[in-house]
């Protein structure tokens, strides 16, 4: 498989095989969903989300899914189909792409979340579920408390700057007494290993990508962002993962009067920026065998 960028869409296209299921990751923002449309649309298939906060029903427009004229246009799935405050990981989502696999379906999956990515074409290791007890007080203990107890191999792995992928470490390591780091070494076979599909790999310039980010989050507010954080702000959680998506803890904060929405804007762009780094970053570790795709 080429590993050099291609710079269009029309080039993308020439080099996906249509016998295959496609993998397209990215940073947010870059482009991803347009392209795996322009895929379906010529090839066909099924076009599934791989992207962790666009599986919640409460968002559409703040996590940037797929307009509706886009879902008619194309088949989608995995979109807006979990309940905020339900259960969904990897797990979950894994099992769900396996029965469209096995469905007969081609996917075309997309997305942004490495996680999910890296599980597919990986392999992921059967962790027993976190009991409540344990998630509770894992919320109730700081970033710095939370890392300070994990081990060294692990903390070499995960991303140390993701609360969330810390979190979760310690939760593994208190609820089974054993590391992450462990259970990975004795991961299964994957789902969907790279020589099975064409795997597509967005690779934005910095400056470009944050220019879409800041007109994109205005292009939200326009499309009524605001009205849809407002219907959930009285159930609001913070320890929900459907309730930190990028965008809700800072308009949340306008809704209740703690911030200016010019301030809420500012920061919600400031985190899209962060996110996509961290997303930069894991796209630089794990795709090297990858098709690039370099829009401009």
């Amino acid at each position: 498989m080429p590993v050099f960028p291609l710079t269009t869409p029309a080039a993308v296209l020439s080099a996906v095989d249509p016998a295959l299921p496609v993998l397209i990751a990215g940073p947010t923002a870059s482009g991803k969903s347009a392209l795996a449309l322009a895929i379906a649309r010529t090839q066909g298939g099924v076009i599934v989300n791989a992207d962790a906060s666009q599986v919640y029903d409460c968002w559409r427009v703040i996590s940037a899914r797929p307009s509706k004229e886009e879902e008619a246009s194309a088949p989608h799935l995995l979109y807006g189909h979990v309940a905020a405050d339900a259960p969904y990981s990897v797990g979950h989502w894994l099992r769900e792409v396996s029965d469209i696999l096995h469905g007969g379906q081609r996917p075309i999956i997309v997305g942004g979340t490495g996680l999910y990515f890296g599980a597919l074409t990986g392999g992921l290791a059967d962790i027993p579920a976190t009991p409540d007890a344990i998630r509770a007080e894992g919320n109730a203990l700081s970033l710095a408390e939370l890392t300070a107890a994990l081990d060294p191999e692990t903390s070499a792995r995960i991303d140390m700057n993701n609360p969330m992928r810390v979190k979760r470490a310690w939760e593994v390591l208190t609820a089974t007494g054993r590391s992450l780091a462990s259970w990975q070494d004795a991961t299964p076979p994957p789902l969907l290993p790279l020589n099975a599909c064409t795997a597509i790999a967005v690779e934005a310039d910095k400056e470009w990508l944050n220019a879409r980010i800041i007109r994109r989050f205005d292009q939200m507010l326009d499309q009524g962002a605001l009205d849809e954080v407002a219907q959930v702000a009285p159930s609001y959680d913070p320890n929900l993962p459907a309730h930190r998506a990028i965008g809700v803890p800072e308009l949340v904060g306008y809704l209740a009067g703690r911030t200016s929405l010019d301030i809420a804007r500012e920061n919600a762009i400031i985190a899209t920026r962060r996110y996509a780094k961290r997303q930069r970053t894991w796209l630089r570790r794990n795709t090297g065998d990858w098709l690039k795709y370099a829009p401009s």
